[in-house]
């Protein structure tokens, strides 16, 4: 695990001098170091399944990165700054903590949402710029996550 960490903190940050060597190699072996083992076998007839959903989970992200960069750049160019910003609660109803993990950050780094608090029972509450038309948006965003989460992980 921390040698693909390690290089591809190298190649993000294109700086390939001694100390940032060394940094991407700590902060590697510290990844790989928090991060638990599973125990489960790979199922190697669900492997395909799960690679095309995940190809799928990466091409519907940068999807949704290009299409709220456009909306954003929008809002913030328009002279009447047309923002009605709230909290909208949505529920992950993912199983796992990672497969919820994911989906928050696949809603933060979306820009002009962020989540800012996962409850106990898994709502992630996202703060948005237009949190009116957010809502029912993100609500099916994260049903197609979900499903998609489920066949990478399940």
């Amino acid at each position: 695990v921390w040698v693909p960490v390690t290089g591809l903190y190298w190649l993000l940050t294109g700086n390939f001098e001694a100390a940032n060597l060394v940094v991407g190699l700590l902060l590697g072996l510290g990844a790989a170091a928090l991060i638990r083992p599973s125990r489960r076998p790979v199922a190697w007839r669900r492997l395909p399944g799960a690679l095309l959903a995940g190809v799928q989970y990466v091409v519907i992200l940068l999807v949704d990165l290009a299409r709220s960069g456009v909306q954003v750049t929008r809002i913030v160019l328009s002279p009447a700054l047309p923002i009605r910003p709230g909290i909208v609660a949505i529920p992950s109803g993912c199983e796992s903590e990672l497969a919820t993990a994911l989906s928050a950050h696949a809603i933060t780094v979306t820009p002009g949402e962020m989540v800012v608090e996962i409850g106990e029972d898994g709502v992630m509450y996202t703060h948005c710029l237009d949190a009116a038309a957010a809502a029912q948006q993100l609500g099916e965003a994260q049903a197609m996550r979900r499903k998609l989460l489920q066949r990478i992980f399940e």
